[in-house]
């Protein structure tokens, strides 16, 4: 309908009364509404490319001239060939849907290109960085680019395969917080809700094709501005679901609102599939043992030297893992075959599985006063560090002495039983009003204590997202999780922790666009930048918020190198400067050419996404390998069937490996090959020209 909007609006231009007779009958018919939500479906989406090179044929827009704020001439122009004189390229463009025909000669510099919604696309991605602390364990995975896009490239590598999808979308209130065509969405847009339902509606689209049938959940929050009709999209989009409806107080001192109520709460749709649901919680009704922390840090860059006095020997009596003794701090120089013996006793040190020297999270006095106290205990360790050792973490003791929590005896070794009344479990409510899901608190003040120098508009408490995953997740350890509106990177960060609860090997694909805030624009651009130049560029969302916070949870430091000064609260406590265990790599969506494509020149840019088919863990298979195949630790891939036979050799050999890529546009070779391969992995055909598996339509 918005199409005839535009027809209604051109009629009027050439004729008054013709033009304004037809909006009568146009808006005489579209008020005769079924009951149920009904929406115009406006026209496709469109995006443009900073930064991606011109070429003939491109769809692009005219840029204004630097330092001037005008808004960009939206008309499409398509690019009829490339002229190059002393350095410079110049661009002849014709204009697009025009009733007489214009051309211009415009500098290549002046472009952009403009990806329609309708046309198709052939997406690559391109790695821009990695931090690797979690040894063997899958990475997680930040996207940065258009999400709509970044959803169909997952097509290919996630069909039925999502757990869980968290996400964040635009609240659409009026404010300048979302764009539809490159254009914000200002509160007096007629086409407002209408504009954000289309919006929408194409994203879950795609997200239901990465969902698991049988077990999966869509989470989405939102306010009181769109939660009407985004329950009525979500029961149109997805029919066969669970839907619930959660309120979750985010802001128990209330966000005041001009002419409203003030603001403490805000809503979670739930989009439960095939048999998944919220499992159990604690009901605060029986008693529970509280989890205590691992005494020797496990971020790998707390080694032994990185902070004082936090390297020393404990002696532990092997017969009734006992400690009898802690020993002074050593140097960084310190020979520990130098170190005095305790007869009857083993001396431990913070030494992790592959034996690097760590540090423990206790100095020695500190450590000695919860000993006395009843609050550190020993377990079984392995051959790098004999015995593990456990404390109790100072609030969780406060709360002992408090009476908080109780003391229901003691274990052989002298350590106290510390358990919570809340231990019991019941279904989890459709009203949340925990402490932890304060968005100011946890969200604002939390990034900036990660990232003091960097501000984000109303990130979610970390720890309410951590709630809900974990209510959906629950021991499903090995669960990949989505977050198409990845924003600050909160849902990668819930996921980490997680891990670190449970031991888990969950992973998170984060997609964001690298858009830079309204009110930060007018003055780049003023200052002469446009979005594509560097200086721009670094400014955006992904680059300067999402792989950023990402990194810091991951490592423990701030983005300009200092320890995060903090700890983590509530279920695990523990200091923010330890970091996690995990891996992470950074991808930025790109617009490959057919013609590159067609003969191989972009396989660079798809090495990624056959690596994330396959789990995205260790070795990535980046160039088309010399000898006809190669063999990765979760993939294969083969483009020589001449040398199938090594090929499958190669994979019986490899325990681990999932997917077998095969390339050839002939059915039967491929048969025959995916014939000899083990029943464990999976053969995935690749045609030659690989247009049919990266070629895209955008015109759902």
């Amino acid at each position: 309908m918005s199409r005839l909007t535009d027809l209604i609006a051109r009629a009027k231009a050439k004729d008054r009364a013709l033009g304004d007779e037809l909006d009568r009958e146009f808006k005489a018919l579209a008020s005769r509404r079924a009951f149920g939500l009904n929406f115009e479906r406006h026209r496709p989406e469109s995006v443009e490319l900073p930064g991606r090179p011109i070429r003939r044929g491109d769809k692009v827009r005219i840029l204004p001239p630097r330092g001037s704020s005008a808004r960009s001439d939206q008309r499409l122009w398509k690019v009829l060939r490339i002229d190059e004189a002393d350095g410079k390229r110049k661009a002849h463009v014709s204009l697009i849907d025009s009733d007489e025909p214009d051309t211009a000669d415009v500098a290549t510099d002046d472009l952009v290109v403009v990806a329609e919604f309708r046309d198709y696309i052939y997406p690559g991605l391109v790695s821009t960085g990695k931090v690797e602390c979690g040894g063997d364990k899958p990475y997680h995975t930040v996207i940065n680019g258009e999400n709509f896009h970044a959803l169909e490239a997952l097509s290919y590598t996630h069909r039925g395969k999502v757990d869980a999808i968290y996400i964040d979308p635009p609240y659409n209130t009026g404010a300048r917080d979302w764009k539809y065509n490159n254009d914000y969405v200002e509160g007096e847009d007629l086409y407002r809700h209408s504009k954000w339902l289309a919006f929408m509606e194409r994203r879950l689209k795609a997200a239901d094709a990465l969902l698991k049938k049988d077990c999966s959940v869509l989470i989405v929050t939102i306010d009181e501005k769109e939660y009407l009709r985004l329950g009525l999209l979500i029961e149109q989009v997805f029919p066969e679901a669970n839907i619930q409806m959660v309120s979750v107080t985010i802001s128990p001192r209330s966000t005041s609102r001009a002419g409203e109520f003030s603001r403490v709460d805000e809503f979670v749709y739930f989009v439960f599939f095939g048999s998944s649901g919220p499992l159990s919680v604690a009901d605060g009704e029986e008693a529970s043992e509280v989890r205590w922390l691992y005494l020797r840090r496990t971020q790998r860059t707390l080694v032994r030297g990185s902070r004082k006095n936090q390297f020393y020997p404990i002696y532990v009596d092997p017969k009734t893992k006992e400690i009898v003794k802690v020993g002074e701090p050593l140097g960084i120089n310190d020979d520990l075959n130098d170190v005095p013996q305790v007869q009857g006793a083993v001396a431990v040190y913070p030494v992790n599985q592959d034996g690097e020297q760590l540090i423990w999270g206790l100095t020695g006095p500190s450590l000695r006063r919860i000993i006395e106290k009843g609050f550190v205990r020993v377990s079984d360790g392995n051959e790098h560090q004999p015995f593990t050792i456990a404390y109790l973490s100072t609030s969780n003791i406060k709360k002992v002495e408090s009476g908080e929590y109780l003391v229901q005896g003691e274990r052989s070794d002298g350590s106290k039983i510390v358990v919570s009344p809340a231990g019991s479990k019941k279904r989890p409510t459709t009203v949340w009003r925990e402490a932890r899901h304060d968005a100011g608190a946890y969200g604002t003040s939390l990034l900036r204590t990660m990232m003091p120098k960097r501000r984000f508009p109303f990130p979610k408490s970390l720890y309410a997202v951590e709630d809900a995953l974990r209510i959906v997740l629950g021991e499903n350890k090995s669960a990949l999780v989505l977050d198409f509106f990845a924003g600050s990177g909160t849902t990668a960060h819930a996921v980490m922790r997680l891990n670190r609860q449970d031991g888990g090997r969950r992973r998170c694909i984060s997609v964001t666009n690298n858009e830079v805030a309204a009110d930060e624009q007018a003055a780049l651009r003023k200052s002469g930048l446009r979005p594509g130049d560097p200086d721009w560029e670094k400014w955006g969302i992904c680059d300067y918020i999402t792989k950023p916070r990402i990194r810091a949870a991951i490592t423990g430091r701030t983005p300009e190198g200092d320890d995060i000064d903090g700890d983590y609260k509530f279920t695990d406590e523990f200091p923010m400067a330890e970091g996690f265990e995990e891996n992470a790599e950074f991808f930025t969506l790109t617009y490959e050419t057919p013609v590159a494509v067609h003969h191989n020149l972009a396989f660079q840019r798809i090495a990624p996404l056959l690596w994330m088919r396959a789990g995205a863990e260790g070795y990535r298979i980046d160039t088309l390998p010399e000898k006809g195949w190669a063999v990765a630790d979760t993939y294969g891939l083969l483009v020589d069937l001449d040398r199938s036979a090594e090929f499958c050799d190669a994979v019986d050999a490899c325990e681990v490996l999932r997917i077998a890529y095969i390339v050839t546009d002939d059915d039967r070779r491929f048969q025959s090959v995916a014939r000899r391969l083990p029943d464990s992995v999976e053969p995935i055909r690749l045609y030659e020209s690989y247009l049919s598996n990266f070629r895209f339509s955008m015109g759902r």
